[in-house]
Formats: C-alpha cells, structure tokens, sequence
C-alpha cells in the first residue's frame, strides 16, 4: 500500500499526526527509543524505592512494594499509577533525544485531543456502563470492597492517577510507537497490528491469570487496534485516551474482576474468578462491548 491509498482510507488528519515522525524515521532510532522508555520508566520505579526506603525503612520495603505491584490498598494503588509517570517521561524523552521532536506532536492537536476525549469518555460511559448494567444479572455476586466515605475520599487522586495511567500507555503505544512506525512503513498491518500486539502481551501474566492468561492478552490486544484505528481516524490521541481512561476507570474504581488493582474498587468479584473458567465469559463479553464501542465511535465520526 502507497501512501496515496493509505491517505485515501485514513483521513490526511493522520497523515498530519505522523508529519512529525518523519524527519527521523529509522528503525534503530525506533528500538532505540523503546529502550530508553523502558529505562526510565525502571529507573523511575527505582527512584520511588528509594524514597520509599528512606520513608519506612529496609524492614517494611519489601512488604510495601509487595503491595503496591498488586495495588492492594488505596495508597499502594495510587503509588502504582504514580510509576507510569516513568513511561511518559520515557516517551518523551525519546521523541526529543532520538526524532527531534517535542512531546506535543505525540498527542495531536490540543483542541482535538480535548474534544475527542471527551467523546470516548463519553460513549464508553453511555454504551459501556449501559450494557455493563445489563450484564449485571449475569455476573457472579459482587461484594463491597471500598467503603463507599474511602472511595469518595481517594477519587480526586485516584482519576489523576488513572489519567497519568492511560496518557502513558497511549502515548507510547498510540503516540510515540504507531507514529514511529507509520513513518517508516506504509501498511496499517504494521503501524496498527505491532503496537496492538506488544500491547496485549504487555498484560500477559500467567502467574496471576492461570489459564486466562492469553485470553486478557486478546482482549487487551482488541482494544489497541480499536485505539489505534480510531487514532488513526481522527489525528489524534484524544478518544482512544478517552476510552482507555473510561475502561480503567471502571475496572479500577467500579468493579474490579482481574484479582488486581482493587484497593480503590466499589466491587469485586468473588476470590479466585480470576484463575477460574467463570472469567472467559465476562472477558469474551467484554471484548463484544469494545466492538460495540468501536462501531458508535466510528458511527459518530462518519457524520461530523
């Protein structure tokens, strides 16, 4: 595919995001530049340790980093979306050290990127939480994990933490990464297939998830390549952030089912759903949602 069939599906609002990347668009500088996120972000980590250390001490270090890697508790989750503040550092250090430019051109235009947000948010709240709703008979009995007084009392910070969570991952997967490789190859096969494919096995994890380890790996790698297609669409990181942020908050702050992340979650469901068969009908229910979300955004979009 040449770039004249490629601006012929994609809108030239795409073309325009990937502008930027093209100055430098080697692969080395690429492979380059994914290592220094990857160094930062660990060096990042390694840094919150060491204030860690200084603030309880070698004796409670190991305990609390135990608890922080499974955001068991409020202030533990909060520290583990304070850590991806290290990958969005790393993002943007890449695109300035390695391509020779400034981190706005990873999100795309500050107007679109505001109001798309605010569209993802809001198709994800309308037409996800609806038929979340829907499905609610259907699911396995929740219990109350957060009192409602925490809940309240931790949001402000916990949406921040959320924001910073998802900005990071978009800015990597669907900014700096799909830019990067949109520069150098025209196929969306590539520039849309490879950063949804090292997306979902960002989130594999067989020693917490069991035999469903592969299938969040699916479901997660569904949601990059409906992220990146409607990034590709609209110019910008603005509604694949806007669902992202919506996604999490939901399955942070509403109902946790992953058997993780849940020291801030209203819900939870029962003990070991995680590991157990009674998980692939909620991820399989979960990945008919994101279509279903995929297909309004994409809806909305054709009439603007």
């Amino acid at each position: 595919m040449g770039l004249t069939e490629r601006v012929a599906v994609f809108p030239t609002t795409f073309d325009n995001f990937v502008a930027p990347a093209r100055a430098y668009p080697q692969i080395w500088r690429l492979v380059l530049g994914l290592g220094l996120i990857a160094g930062i972000y660990f060096l990042w980590m390694a840094v919150m340790g060491g204030l860690l250390w200084l603030a309880s001490g070698l004796d409670g270090l190991e305990a609390r980093l135990q608890t922080i890697a499974q955001g068991a508790d409020p202030v533990s989750l909060l520290l583990l979306l304070c850590t991806f503040l290290g990958m969005a550092l790393g993002a943007w250090a890449a695109a300035r050290l390695l391509h020779g430019r400034g981190w706005r051109s990873l999100f795309g235009p500050p107007p679109t990127v505001l109001r798309d947000f605010v569209l993802g948010l809001g198709v994800m709240v309308v037409v996800g939480g609806g038929l979340g709703l829907l499905s609610l008979p259907f699911l396995p009995t929740l219990s109350v994990a957060t009192p409602l007084p925490t809940w309240l009392a931790f949001l402000p910070l916990a949406l921040m933490g959320i924001a910073l969570q998802t900005g990071a991952e978009e800015l990597v997967f669907r900014g700096y990464l799909q830019q990067q490789l949109a520069a150098r190859f025209a196929a969306p096969l590539v520039w849309m297939g490879v950063p949804s494919i090292l997306f979902g096995l960002a989130h594999f994890a067989p020693g917490e998830l069991g035999d469903n380890a592969w299938l969040v790996v699916a479901a997660t790698g569904l949601f990059g390549l409906i992220a990146a297609d409607l990034t590709a669409r609209t110019g910008a990181l603005g509604l694949a952030w806007g669902l992202h942020f919506a996604n999490n908050f939901l399955a942070i702050l509403v109902v946790s089912a992953m058997g993780g992340l849940d020291g801030l979650a209203l819900f939870e469901l029962p003990r070991g759903t995680v590991q157990s068969a009674n998980l692939r009908p909620i991820l399989l229910a979960d990945m008919a949602l994101m279509v279903a979300v995929w297909a309004v955004c994409r809806l909305l979009l054709m009439r603007r």
